[in-house]
């Protein structure tokens, strides 16, 4: 069943705007399903995705004379299987800058391939694609962050129980599934697709064997402190290599970082960021988080409700006009504790 995103009259906007328009976000968050609705729609295109074997071979073989031989706009679904093809897209957007030219999608945060840096930087606007945010799931139009900056004079409210909403998470796949024995199967899959298939595609890396414990490790400190020296000794993983590890995970989109705030701004690059989960639902499978344990010990509810809370805040930010920076607000005994669940808001505008 096909869900209405908040994201698609930015989306829309921005094919209005510029030549090339990228969506990422995690695998299953519904960026095939959001540019195909559009294809057939509002924003008629050619749809490609490098998934299939025979698309992704014509490309890396030419990728010059791929896109050279498309004509109107097109998507391009999964990008990040062959970053080859931006030199291409940029050549044919420098002919042509018509808005809308091309839609790419990724799994991955383009960002982080070295060759985009050379080629799409200035040419493409990239808007993220989380999963389903509460207001999406009850099917109605989020603008807290908006009327929170006053540009709306107010916002629809949404009647849900953070508990359940924290450990359902927002992917429809498991939003579907009736059962805790197949939802854990789905997030099993999940987690080994992303670490097989989109880790591999942005790096050759040893010790993938690894990455499915790492990721547990950070779920069972969300919302703390990022700690290189206790991560690294937990894990057994050297700080280098456990570095390109997190950078990866962020990449892919299963972890998300939040910056203190401070008002001198190289403070706030230097110091500590806290490590989130994309999804509690995530979270949840990997930490083993239940109704039953969330009564024995209500402690494990506060890193919970404040992993949602960020994330579902984060959700909004992509769709708003006001496009807040978000940081976390450190306690007077930062970074001591790193408990404090206040978070600060600074908008580009100034508010």
């Amino acid at each position: 069943m096909y869900r209405q995103r908040n994201l698609t009259i930015p989306l829309l906007k921005a094919l209005s705007d510029s030549p090339v328009v990228g969506l990422i976000g995690a695998r299953q968050t519904g960026k095939t399903t959001l540019v195909r609705e559009l294809a057939a729609k509002e924003h008629p295109a050619r749809y490609f995705t490098l998934d299939d074997a025979g698309v992704l071979s014509a490309i890396k073989a030419d990728p010059a004379g791929f896109i050279a031989g498309l004509d109107g706009p097109v998507i391009l679904d999964e990008i990040q299987r062959a970053p080859e093809i931006f030199v291409a897209i940029k050549a044919a957007v420098d002919k042509n800058r018509k808005p809308g030219r091309f839609l790419l999608t990724g799994s991955a945060n383009v960002l982080s391939l070295p060759r985009l840096s050379d080629s799409l930087a200035g040419r493409m606007e990239l808007l993220t694609l989380w999963p389903l945010s509460q207001g999406e799931i009850a099917g109605v139009q989020e603008y807290f962050i908006d009327a929170l900056f006053g540009t709306l004079p107010a916002y629809a409210t949404i009647k849900f129980e953070p508990l359940s909403a924290a450990l359902r998470g927002g992917y429809l796949e498991t939003l579907r599934r009736t059962d805790d024995t197949s939802r854990r199967n789905w997030f099993g899959s999940y987690i080994n697709t992303i670490l097989q298939r989109d880790v591999r595609d942005l790096a050759n890396i040893e010790g993938l064997t690894e990455m499915p414990r790492l990721l547990a490790l950070i779920a069972a400190r969300a919302s703390g402190l990022q700690n290189f020296s206790e991560l690294s000794q937990a894990s057994g993983i050297a700080q280098s290599t456990l570095k390109r590890y997190l950078s990866l995970l962020s990449a892919t989109f299963l972890t998300h970082e939040l910056r203190p705030w401070f008002t001198n701004l190289s403070k706030r690059l230097v110091k500590s960021p806290k490590v989130y989960l994309s999804d509690t639902g995530l979270l949840a499978h990997l930490t083993g988080l239940n109704r039953e344990r969330l009564s024995a010990d209500s402690i494990l509810k506060g890193p919970l409700l404040e992993n949602f809370v960020v994330m579902e805040i984060q959700k909004q930010s992509a769709w708003s006009k006001v496009r807040p920076e978000i940081f976390f607000f450190p306690d007077a005994g930062w970074p001591r504790s790193g408990s404090c669940a206040r978070k600060c808001f600074r908008s580009d505008c100034g508010a």
